[in-house]
């Protein structure tokens, strides 16, 4: 694997070079290996500017331990690891699916913000994770960007060695801050989580607690907690709701917290939907030397964008329907019925892999290996069984793939980034009945504009 892991690293470098000669010829895409080193230097000549005239506040988007910030760190999951904790949150989330605030001040008439948004390879995931500052005055936090959950929370002082992981960024203080409160245990604030098997702290008729677990058996717990929220400079969310982490077990580890992008009313989308009309979106990047963002609020531009309609279940996940895949720009005979799940495909920032029904799995799998036939097929690895072994090939010529959704929508991934991982295809088989999950190496380089208010979800390519 790590051979493979190589050459798909420089795949990633070169793409963009080979696709401005020509590089799309009868849906495949040819990659000159020449230049199959690694960037040595950040890189955000991609990342889209927001126009100044609209009003907005944009902030550079870095990779906190990537070539883009002013330090790294060498630890980093196996990939193994990855892939085990990925699979783990797709299948909660799917348990879940199947199952039956603030006020922001902004400088002038801002009616955006723009935050950063990076691969998260660092905090021992796939995930990405953004910049923000929190508390007066304000301390920087580095938070995971979930839009598969729903209240944000940050590792909180007093607390040990044994009760919280090691991060990188010191403890938010609550004590140093003039803004901080605690939310009262009876309160519509407070109120509002109990759902989420929290309320009133044990034996305090005063403090609301939550708690949340994870999919990969981590979990979280402390006092519901009132606070300013620094998006940017002079852009703020006073009475920000959030949790104010004591106890922590699990693998979570080097980030300081969580920041929740779902669609229930605890979320930041939700909290900051006055100023921002509950709209974001954010551009996921290749790698860790590439800079991508989040931004609340809707586009200034929309041309690019493809809308497809999404529904909200469970007030939390984002859903579309998925209508047909091709490879190599022909459409795969894939039955409409197996497609059509009961709860349509979630799109999740926080899960690495799609995940499709057996069928279209089955067919995407096929048709994919077709065309990558000149290369060496790898035994399966875990969860993955269409991986190659790409060394000693002097040129990698990999097939596009599509995905299209209701409305008539196609969303042609990138090539190679939003289809390879590690040599292998980033997709597995979710089971025949089960709903599947758009994860995020799909979603590379495309701004996933989530359109809550209207009811619908755009894709751009290119965009990061």
């Amino acid at each position: 694997m790590a051979a493979s892991h190589l050459l798909v690293c420089v795949i990633l470098w070169t793409y963009y070079y080979y696709i401005s000669h020509g590089g799309d010829d009868h849906g495949f895409v040819t990659v000159p290996t020449r230049s199959f080193q690694p960037e040595a230097v950040c890189s955000d000549s991609r990342v889209r500017t927001l126009e100044p005239s609209r009003a907005t506040v944009s902030v550079p988007l870095v990779h906190r331990h990537g070539l883009c910030a002013s330090s790294q760190d060498s630890d980093d999951p196996s990939f193994t690891e990855r892939l085990r904790r990925s699979r783990a949150r797709a299948n909660y989330i799917r348990s879940r699916a199947s199952a039956t605030g603030g006020t922001v001040t902004t400088r002038d008439d801002d009616t955006k913000v723009t935050i950063p948004a990076h691969l998260g390879g660092a905090v021992d995931s796939l995930e990405y994770v953004v910049a923000v500052g929190l508390g007066t005055p304000s301390v920087p936090q580095t938070l995971l960007m979930d839009t598969g959950s729903d209240l944000s929370w940050v590792q909180c002082a007093p607390c040990n060695s044994t009760a919280c992981y090691p991060q990188k960024d010191p403890l938010f203080e609550p004590a140093k801050s003039s803004t901080y409160a605690l939310i009262p245990c009876h309160t519509d604030a407070c109120r509002n989580l109990a759902a989420d098997g929290t309320g009133c702290t044990s034996g305090s008729d005063t403090q609301c607690g939550f708690a949340i677990k994870y999919a990969d058996g981590s979990h979280t717990s402390g006092v519901y907690s009132d606070e300013t929220l620094t998006l940017a400079p002079g852009v703020t969310v006073k009475d920000f709701h959030f949790g104010c982490a004591r106890d922590q077990d699990g693998s979570n580890d080097k980030y300081d917290g969580l920041v929740g992008l779902g669609g229930a009313p605890v979320s930041l989308v939700s909290q900051t939907s006055s100023a921002y009309g509950g709209a974001f979106s954010y551009c996921l990047p290749a790698r860790n030397s590439e800079a991508g963002f989040l931004v609340l609020g809707g586009a200034n531009d929309m041309s690019g964008f493809v809308f497809t309609p999404m529904s909200v279940e469970m007030q939390t996940f984002y859903v579309v329907k998925l209508t047909g895949i091709s490879v190599a720009g022909k459409q795969l005979d894939i039955p409409p019925a197996a497609l059509a799940t009961s709860k349509g495909l979630i799109i999740d920032s926080g899960t690495i892999i799609t995940e499709l029904p057996t069928t279209a799995y089955t067919a995407l799998r096929t048709a994919f290996r077709s065309a990558m036939s000149a290369y060496p097929l790898l035994p399966p690895n875990g969860d993955f069984d269409t991986c190659y072994n790409l060394t000693g090939f002097s040129n990698v010529t990999v097939p596009t793939v599509a995905l299209s959704f209701d409305g008539g929508v196609t969303m042609d991934l990138d090539v190679p980034n939003g289809i390879l991982l590690d040599g292998c295809l980033a997709f597995q088989d979710a089971g025949q009945d089960d709903p599947g999950i758009l994860g995020n190496v799909n979603q590379r380089t495309f701004e996933v504009l989530y359109d809550v208010g209207h009811g619908k979800v755009g894709f751009r390519a290119g965009a990061c």
